[in-house]
């Protein structure tokens, strides 16, 4: 039987990856509802050739827009705001939920998810950042299976199967270091939103894009896999890795390193995610060891990525730290790439937001959005200022 899924940003970088892989394997995969922003042609297209019964769009005027491109027979079901994105994610006949919305608004949809029991596979790293203690907490009481999709935390899961967690003394997250890993800093004052979006490796969407070149993205998947594997943050490292090859590690207690390798594709974790614990025949190039470039390992630069200490910070300081660490960079690279700020300032627009953030930790998601809220606020302060 095939398995029934929710593909939850169908029209980002990561869901049209997933539509990818599933139109590979119609045997094995059925979608049934798609949730998505406000791209509602390539999202008419989706529909027309995927079928859900059920569809959401960001709001009433898109969910017209949409309705208009559609067949009327058969019609799915069409729905909208968090409303509709929480329906597409609790879905009944859904099996797995792919949680693929970039930033915050990932966050109510998915604690739905994991809420109605849905195995989750989850690209939407914010979830973990703004509220990893209660949604993990709530996957533990409803039972549920969480299955990254992160090429860093697929890596680190794979590694991590049938591994003794009293033997593993360190993660490893491995990143490449984006464009600027060896510029002079001085010289990121004059970066251009074309050249942060000129990623060396991966084909990603802008913010993830951006937060690449700063580094901002291993800083959140630290938070990330510090509450999906459950280990403490000074046992999780960071190493530059620009040929992007080895995507983490994993450092046992007597010293030897296991490691997850594989081309630079995110069909590669998509798939095993939606497949697990089988893993499908892609058709993709396989790594060829003997065409790889040396593999290299070098420590970031404080002072070329800022970003990396104020969300070790962040995460160390818990409370409502990481939530308006994720808002205030979200709405600074944002900013960067309409031209309103320069590069360096996204750091530095993230740091006056955490001094200022209140203090106490969330007790709830609505609590989690209302952070959120104020951080975002507070940031568009912060950059009328620079």
């Amino acid at each position: 039987m095939a398995k029934r899924l929710s593909i939850l940003g169908s029209t980002g970088s990561i869901g049209q990856s997933a539509l990818d892989v599933i139109a590979r394997f119609p045997d094995r995969f059925r979608v049934v509802a798609l949730a998505a922003g406000r791209n509602v042609e390539l999202l008419a297209e989706q529909v027309r050739r995927f079928r859900p019964s059920l569809v959401s769009v960001i709001d009433e005027t898109a969910a017209a827009s949409l309705e208009g491109m559609l067949p009327a027979d058969p019609a799915p079901d069409v729905v909208w705001g968090r409303e509709g994105a929480e329906a597409a994610a609790t879905l009944g006949e859904a099996d797995l939920v792919l949680s693929a919305i970039v930033g915050a608004a990932g966050l109510p949809p998915t604690y739905a998810a994991v809420r109605a029991g849905k195995t989750l596979a989850l690209a939407n790293k914010e979830t973990l950042v703004m509220a990893g203690e209660l949604v993990m907490s709530l996957a533990r009481e409803k039972n549920v299976t969480i299955l990254p999709v992160d090429s860093e935390h697929s890596a680190l899961f794979q590694c991590l199967s049938g591994q003794p967690h009293q033997g593993v003394d360190r993660l490893i997250l491995t990143a490449s270091g984006g464009p600027f890993w060896r510029m002079d800093v001085e010289a990121l004052s004059s970066i251009t939103p074309e050249q942060a979006l000129d990623h060396p490796r991966w084909d990603m969407g802008p913010r993830v894009t951006v937060d690449s070149a700063t580094l901002m993205n291993k800083g959140l998947e630290l938070l990330e896999a510090h509450h999906l594997f459950d280990q403490p943050l000074e046992r999780i490292s960071i190493l530059i890795h620009p040929q992007a090859v080895v995507h983490s590690m994993i450092r046992f207690r007597d010293g030897q390193i296991l490691s997850q390798m594989g081309p630079a594709d995110m069909r590669l974790p998509i798939a095993y995610a939606l497949s697990y614990p089988d893993r499908l025949p892609l058709g993709l190039p396989a790594l060829d060891l003997t065409r790889t470039e040396p593999l290299t390992f070098i420590e970031p630069d404080a002072e070329r990525f800022p970003c990396l200490a104020l969300a070790r910070d962040a995460a160390r300081e818990g409370g409502s730290g990481p939530t308006a660490l994720n808002a205030a960079d979200e709405v600074a690279v944002a900013a960067f790439l309409k031209g309103r700020i320069g590069f360096r300032d996204i750091p530095a627009v993230v740091a006056r937001v955490l001094e200022a953030r209140p203090a106490g930790a969330p007790a709830d998601i609505e609590d989690v959005l209302a952070v959120d809220r104020w951080a975002r606020r507070r940031s568009e302060e912060e950059i009328q200022k620079v």
